[in-house]
């Protein structure tokens, strides 16, 4: 009968209490910023394809907008993002006997600098890099939409991860 009387409390209790202290999406964000800002990206790649930095510029906005409480704000934020689109170079790996390749990689860097206007101490710079793997005997230009949504969302993920998370 006691047991009845405690498991009930403690089981709402521990509904209240745990959602407040853990967030199953790792997110970790000072309750004091509550504004960003996405300075326009750099490109200062090589032969990369016409508006990749609007289209990086756009994605890391979007990623914050749909997966945080953030307001964009382009006067006064709160914490802010430069980048540069610094590589983009198709090369060719997997070589295969009678030197054939058997696979082309795309591979896209940019260097990321993310300001906190409010902790100075968590400013950082970093580059982050990834490749889509395609065979060689497709034409880039096949697979050139899907090599680039790709690889954007997935920078776009490292990059979140890299300023949101405690990881």
């Amino acid at each position: 009968m006691i047991y009845n009387k405690l498991v009930y409390p403690v089981l709402f209790g521990l509904a209240i209490l745990l959602p407040s202290c853990y967030s199953f999406r790792g997110i970790s964000i000072d309750r004091n910023v509550s504004t960003y800002y996405v300075e326009n990206f750099k490109n200062n790649a090589v032969n990369s394809l016409p508006a990749m930095e609007q289209l990086f510029t756009e994605g890391l906005k979007e990623k914050i907008r749909t997966d945080t409480r953030l307001i964009y704000n382009d006067e006064t934020p709160d914490i802010e993002f430069k980048g540069t689109l610094v590589d983009f170079r198709i090369s060719s790996e997997a070589p295969q006997p009678g030197e054939l390749v058997a696979i082309n990689r795309l591979t896209i860097v940019l260097a990321i600098e993310f300001i906190n206007h409010l902790d100075e101490e968590k400013n950082w710079r970093n580059n982050f890099s990834h490749f889509f793997d395609f065979s060689s005997s497709t034409d880039f230009a096949a697979v050139q939409d899907e090599a680039v949504d790709a690889i954007q969302l997935q920078l776009m993920e490292d990059i979140f991860n890299k300023a949101f998370t405690d990881w």
